[in-house]
């Protein structure tokens, strides 16, 4: 792969410019995991994009989770529950 390509590729109607990076990572790894991707159906490549994504937003479910928790700070129960009642349905 080369730092400097630009592919287009076009995901429900919509272009997507994707460009090419140069990593390394040990050989041995590398046919392992391009292997257990073989098995799976997919590519190294779709894998990489994969974590790229989720990497991006590994920390948004967390202060999402946060904004919303603060967002119930107002609540007040007024007592506390025992845990019979807090298990009924």
């Amino acid at each position: 792969m080369h730092e400097n390509s630009v592919h287009k590729h076009s995901v429900s109607g919509r272009a997507k410019m994707r460009k090419n990076i140069t990593l390394s990572a040990d050989e041995e790894l590398i046919r392992k995991v391009r292997e257990k991707a073989k098995r799976e159906k997919t590519t190294l490549n779709a894998n990489f994009r994969l974590w790229l994504r989720r990497y991006l937003n590994r920390n948004t479910k967390t202060t999402d989770y946060q904004a919303f928790m603060d967002s119930l700070a107002y609540v007040k129960p007024g007592r506390k529950f025992s845990r019979d009642e807090l298990n009924e349905r």
